[in-house]
């Protein structure tokens, strides 16, 4: 009798969790069908002022990395070299791509124990978020560069609601307003902006200011995480990626949701699901690039715009 009823309480917070669960998933499922139906109804509102993802076709699909085998994460594109630039943990690693795909050189990286997301900001210059450590590292790499330490390099730590494997994922540089953007993956979901930096190395002092950018259009992001975040230079657009809902997001800067781009099979050409999103990229030119664990590279071509 006793062990009976010691498993009753057990079985009702296993029962009630199950349903917090299925509430939570189909309230975000209703969010997003929504948020797809007010933004395909406004498309011609953001014609030739966005990205407007349904317009994009994979052009390259899942091809693994040739010379990478695991734990692709985060992604960024220099304007400088044209080429992209991911982190790689376990052992920590950077890598340098072409835009179709090919890899061009493994940089080892010291002092970093979790590496999840990089930007790339100006000259030589990228910020690398650790997950582990919570902090963003400035760091320098040229051309001819084949290790990178953070030791005795600027940082800058975050220290808001530290978990440990569920914190900053994605980081990215916006270089018109000289801000960076800060993604943590859930518990909470939170996009940072980060004022008040210089380019080549963190402020000092009380010049910098953190806050929270949130969507003007919802009580919260109805995807379940997030995984990477990218800023269009030519709009002001933030890209938001989320691994669970596989799922592209375009927000214009006062936070409206504009377009979307689901990373399933059907949609803009795809064969396959996208397996796990790690990181967005945008050229110059609006193309699409994205990374999927453990090393496969995908590529987005935009819808020809009219002469």
């Amino acid at each position: 009798m006793t062990r009976k009823s010691s498993r009753k309480p057990l079985v009702f917070f296993a029962v009630v969790f199950g349903l917090g669960a299925l509430i939570v998933w189909y309230f975000k499922v209703l969010a997003l069908g929504y948020y797809w139906l007010s933004t395909t109804l406004g498309a011609s509102q953001w014609a030739g002022t966005s990205l407007w993802l349904p317009g994009y076709q994979v052009a390259i699909e899942g091809m693994p990395i040739q010379g990478l085998t695991r734990n692709t994460s985060g992604l960024t594109f220099n304007t400088e070299t044209g080429t992209l630039f991911t982190v790689i943990n376990r052992p920590p690693q950077i890598a340098e791509l072409t835009t179709d795909g090919r890899l061009l050189r493994v940089i080892a990286l010291d002092g970093v124990k979790d590496p999840e997301g990089i930007t790339y900001l100006q000259g030589d210059s990228y910020v690398i978020s650790d997950e582990d450590s919570h902090r963003m590292h400035w760091v320098q790499i040229a051309r001819e560069t084949q290790r990178v330490s953070v030791v005795g390099r600027p940082s800058l730590g975050i220290g808001i609601d530290k978990l440990h494997n569920s914190s900053f994922e994605g980081v990215s540089w916006d270089s018109v307003h000289k801000r960076l953007y800060v993604v943590r993956e859930k518990l909470p979901m939170r996009v940072l902006v980060i004022t008040g930096l210089d380019p080549t190395m963190p402020s000092s002092g009380f010049n910098i200011d953190i806050s929270e950018w949130k969507s003007s259009r919802a009580s919260s992001l109805f995807m379940s995480d997030l995984s990477s975040v990218t800023v269009h230079d030519a709009t002001g657009h933030l890209l938001l990626l989320s691994d669970e809902s596989a799922l592209v997001v375009e927000y214009a800067p006062d936070g409206r949701p504009v377009s979307m781009l689901p990373l399933w099979p059907g949609f803009n050409g795809l064969q396959r699901k996208v397996p796990q999103p790690e990181g967005v990229a945008v050229g110059p030119d609006g193309t699409l690039y994205l990374l999927s664990e453990p090393n496969l590279f995908y590529r987005f071509a935009p819808a020809a715009k009219p002469s």
